[in-house]
């Protein structure tokens, strides 16, 4: 017990420091306020210490605790206002309790009154300040035995320590935003900055693409059947390559089959092999694809357009890794990766019955869908300077792209994909009369694109499961400006002078809006011209395209 002024102005400089000392150690303010809170009630001879801090929710929790059992602990709650602890956190200003017996506002939450209830306990609470806002309380409580009264004392050392607890709680959280602020910015950044993935045989930057090449990555390691989606012309044989060149069986055989350019019995004789004499011609006996790429990748392009007698052959292959020879009797087992691709929308083949359900789970292990050409318009550029580069070295030329005819091929339509891109360069360069392709260079300037009778082509068979089935525009021209309608003009003339004047033909269709179509079509989807075949105004066109929702594509 503290006797004398000077050895109790001793013993609180030495706690001031201790106390210092512990919550300048560590940012971890629930271990370095419970060793301050220690350090106080042993030096002191207090009974109880205790930190209450205000919660996201607004109400006071006790934080840590001295002298508290863990379920007298959890009691302390107080809303901001009630009790001691809240009066104190509202107005900001400490509060001494000479007795908490006979004070009203002593809820005595931690039953503290309790334990001695013949003698006097007094009762301080100061607030714990940072930052010129109020952040918690700071309590403490001791037996009274001297009545001369020593509280300014035990609040002034309660009131230093509640200053260094509230810098330090400052800190401490200061420190855990920036903390918070740092990882959601790292969060964001990995997200931002995706990996980007290449492949040796295909060119892409896109995001499209380079969802592409992650699956391709990912999948090309494992064994598991690979099944390429995709309009004609968008890669796939490249992309079967590269899975096969990614794999452990890159130094194994790569063997290609095309489905559709053989017939059944010609295309099981060209898988499965056939032995000497199996049928007219087969003088010798022959090995299949399947033993060809035994260790290695069977790619089998369009399967989709195999016969139902053959599916069924190929699915038991798919099961069981093992066939016969065409005319032969032994079993032979092989060990092959299978890729296949088609352009074909299986899903609804499978529905209509031309395609077995069976084989279709079993090839549907890992779908890669390719895009469009239209749908990765940002890979053009780096393809069309691909396509020039080979040009150019193969022919001994220096032809190159101007930035005019750089935006003429980004905004086609591009039915064809790759394919018809590759050709459209090579054509262009090679009866380019300079070395430098401008967009008057191209065939579409003078309405000489042979494929442009391809635009409207019915993709129904080759989108992904679950795409809408329209084809996206590349630009839509804005439609002509109509006069003002004479007096007599009422609503619902135009539809009705387009089906009137509308010239017949003996190959037009019937419907309005295939004829619009049809006249579209026939004048390369010039709205003028095709409102002259249809003998209507250009402004009745540009009404009844927009009404039918007819899509205007520029090649």
């Amino acid at each position: 017990m503290v006797t004398t002024h000077h050895e109790r102005a001793s013993i609180e400089l030495l706690t001031v420091y201790q106390v210092s000392k512990i919550l300048g150690s560590s940012l971890d303010i629930f271990k370095t306020f419970r060793e301050a809170l220690n350090v106080m009630v042993s030096m002191m001879g207090w009974r109880r210490a205790i930190v209450n801090l205000q919660t996201e929710d607004g109400s006071l929790q006790g934080m840590c605790a001295v002298g508290l059992s863990r379920e007298e602990s959890a009691k302390l709650v107080f809303a901001v206002g009630e009790g001691i602890v809240g009066r104190v956190f509202a107005s900001g200003l400490p509060m001494v309790v000479p007795d908490i017996q006979a004070e009203p506002l002593f809820l005595n939450r931690s039953g503290a009154a309790d334990q001695s209830p013949n003698d006097p306990i007094a009762y301080i609470a100061t607030p714990i300040k940072a930052d010129r806002r109020t952040l918690g309380v700071l309590t403490m409580d001791r037996l009274v035995t001297d009545r001369s009264g020593v509280f300014d004392e035990d609040l002034r050392l309660l009131s230093m320590v509640a200053t260094l607890m509230g810098q330090n709680l400052l800190l401490h959280r200061s420190v855990s935003a920036e903390q918070g602020r740092l990882y959601e910015e790292s969060r964001r950044l990995s997200k931002a900055i995706k990996p980007v993935y290449k492949l040796e045989t295909a060119i892409g930057g896109s995001p499209r693409m380079q969802e592409v090449f992650a699956e391709v990555h990912q999948a090309a390691p494992t064994k598991t059947t690979v099944l390429l989606r995709g309009e004609s012309g968008t890669g796939k044989e490249v992309v079967a390559r590269a899975v096969h060149n990614l794999s452990p069986r890159k130094d194994e055989p790569f063997v290609r089959v095309n489905c559709a350019a053989l017939t059944e019995s010609l295309l099981e004789s060209e898988l499965f092999g056939h032995e000497k004499g199996a049928f007219t011609g087969a003088m010798n006996t022959r090995k299949g694809r399947f033993e060809m790429a035994h260790g290695g990748t069977l790619f089998l392009d369009e399967i989709g357009d195999i016969s139902a007698g053959f599916q069924a052959k190929l699915l038991r292959v798919l099961q069981e890794r093992e066939f016969e020879r065409v005319g032969g009797t032994t079993s032979i087992r092989v060990d092959v990766r299978m890729v296949l691709a088609t352009n074909r929308n299986l899903e609804k083949m499978v529905a209509a019955g031309e395609f077995r359900a069976d084989l279709y789970y079993r090839i549907n292990v890992v779908s890669i869908f390719l895009p469009p050409l239209r749908e990765r318009r940002e890979d053009i550029p780096l393809m069309v300077e691909h396509f020039l580069a080979r040009f150019n070295r193969e022919n001994n030329r220096k032809v190159k792209v101007t930035p005019r005819a750089m935006k003429v091929l980004s905004s086609c339509y591009w039915p064809g994909n790759v394919r018809e891109l590759e050709n459209c360069v090579e054509r262009t360069a090679t009866m380019a009369q300079n070395e430098d392709l401008t967009d008057l260079s191209f065939p579409c300037h003078d309405n000489r694109c042979l494929t442009q009778v391809l635009h409207h082509v019915d993709r129904e068979d080759a989108v992904k499961p679950g795409r809408p089935i329209g084809i996206p525009i590349t630009e839509v021209p804005l439609r002509p400006a109509m006069p003002a309608k004479p007096a007599d003009h009422h609503e619902g003339d135009d539809d009705h002078s387009l089906a009137a004047t509308s010239s017949s033909s003996d190959d037009k269709p019937d419907g309005e809006r295939e004829r619009l179509i049809w006249a579209m079509e026939k004048c390369g989807w010039v709205q003028a011209k095709a409102a002259r075949l249809l003998n209507i105004t250009p402004r009745q066109m540009g009404y009844a395209l927009q009404k039918h929702d007819i899509e205007v594509r520029k090649f």
